[in-house]
């Protein structure tokens, strides 16, 4: 099965409290993401100044359905978005093809 993933890059917006941000992303995770159908994992990662969250799914077809469940945000994920400059992110899916473990 090829799994699928949702990759969104972003930044935060300034003077936001990291430890805040990352308890929001908890709960959403715990909350609501988890609780997706084909959710496998949800890894975020930084480079000190971008942010990018890596998503995966059973299929591609989980992403697209979680994508479209995700555009009347739940108020976790409104918190989520609160801490987000909303015009930098830049979203693609992907299908894993091959995994190096």
């Amino acid at each position: 099965m090829v799994n699928g993933v949702f990759y969104c890059a972003y930044k935060l917006k300034k003077g936001v409290d990291v430890a805040e941000f990352l308890e929001a992303s908890k709960k959403l995770n715990d909350g609501h993401i988890s609780k997706q159908k084909g959710y496998i994992s949800w890894k975020q990662l930084n480079d000190g100044d971008t942010w990018a969250d890596f998503a995966t799914f059973e299929t591609i077809e989980d992403v697209k359905k979680f994508e479209e469940n995700s555009a009347d945000p739940c108020e976790l994920a409104q918190k989520f978005y609160s801490f987000i400059n909303l015009n930098s992110c830049k979203q693609h899916h992907f299908t894993i093809e091959r995994n190096y473990e």
